[in-house]
């Protein structure tokens, strides 16, 4: 086990739901673990015994992307563990394809209200919609500009220009309204939204008191820190300060409580993994204000942070990580930017 993930503890072990199943770890709140085409291979769903316009049945926490594989893993939810109860409410902490992805079919079967804040709906309807600013070729120019020039590579990203539609074929026409601080009576407990940003545009964790659980959706994970990249919709982006910020407002849950992450395993020790996480993004920008004594674009920098190979997928979140860790150091007024004759931006210590 890694030496950091020794300093939580994990009372469900590795016992994990079964493929099509699902486990109960709190009263009314069950686990579900559904697949992606990735290198990050699962995701974790939650659903909560509710009541809803006086329909008894569950809200869902999250979706899982549009594929045949979710899809028949849902099938399986609903015909067994579910015996035919109904979803009365499909919320998402954000609008990444695997949160998303089956919004539309889930809220279309059963006539189900979707709920998730308005930062996080408004960009899964640009997104799926591929409006120019967030499709696929508009990243190109945003990749050039900081030193990926390899043809090959590039070509690579382009084939993927409708990704994101592909997996998050429908997001809903309507929603309702999630807001930091607020308070939602799902099922016998009462959740405060905590809303974060950095990672996505305003991403939703959820708290309740009185079940001592927090579904912290992708803002605090156990194994692997949340990717947090400068984008092309928002190329002047800070990120990386955001997403630290963003980690005051867990200070005041207890170290006990039960932490539900989107992936990874359920864990207390919430207080100790938020240290981590802050370790790790010191020491990253150690590593990259080093590496800055020379002018080096983003592009130089991701071999730094990221020792190993990478593919297209990978890159493109990795040179936005990169980027992000740089314009922290930027803004902080640590580094200078200066555009070359050759249209790249390089940052170097001021």
């Amino acid at each position: 086990m890694n030496p950091l993930e020794s300093q939580l503890v994990y009372p469900f072990a590795d016992e994990l739901p079964a493929p099509g199943g699902m486990r109960e770890v709190a009263p009314g709140l069950f686990w579900l673990r559904m697949g992606l085409p990735f290198a990050l291979d699962h995701i974790n769903l939650w659903l909560l015994r509710d009541e809803r316009a006086g329909r008894s049945g569950y809200t869902a926490i999250d979706c899982g992307v549009a594929n045949d594989a979710t899809r028949a893993s849902w099938e399986q939810v609903f015909a067994g563990p579910l015996a035919g109860a109904p979803l009365v409410r499909v919320l998402a902490t954000h609008c990444h394809p695997d949160h998303v992805g089956l919004s539309g079919w889930l809220c279309g079967r059963f006539q189900a209200p979707f709920w998730i804040t308005a930062g996080e709906f408004g960009f899964a309807r640009m997104m799926a919609a591929a409006l120019p600013g967030v499709d696929g070729p508009s990243a190109i120019p945003h990749f050039e500009r900081h030193g990926l020039v390899d043809a090959g590579m590039l070509e690579q990203m382009r084939s993927r220009r409708n990704y994101y539609p592909s997996l998050v074929p429908a997001v809903p026409a309507s929603y309702t309204r999630l807001q930091d601080a607020q308070r939602i009576p799902i099922g016998t407990a009462e959740w405060r939204v905590i809303t974060g940003f950095g990672h996505s545009p305003e991403h939703a964790a959820l708290y309740s008191q009185a079940l001592n659980v927090l579904i912290s959706g992708d803002m605090v994970l156990p194994r692997i820190s949340t990717n947090v990249s400068v984008f092309a919709v928002e190329p002047e982006g800070n990120p990386l300060q955001h997403y630290l910020d963003s980690l005051d407002k867990f200070a005041g849950l207890p170290e006990d409580v039960l932490v539900l992450p989107s992936h990874g395993k359920p864990f207390r020790g919430l207080h100790t993994r938020i240290d981590q996480l802050r370790a790790h993004h010191v020491a990253r920008l150690a590593e990259v204000e080093q590496a800055c004594r020379e002018p080096v674009s983003a592009m130089d920098i991701v071999p730094i942070m990221f020792r190993r190979k990478l593919d297209a997928h990978q890159l493109s979140f990795a040179l936005g990580e990169a980027l992000a860790h740089l314009h922290k150091l930027w803004n902080d007024g640590m580094l200078k930017r200066v555009t070359g004759v050759d249209g790249i931006i390089r940052f170097h210590l001021t």
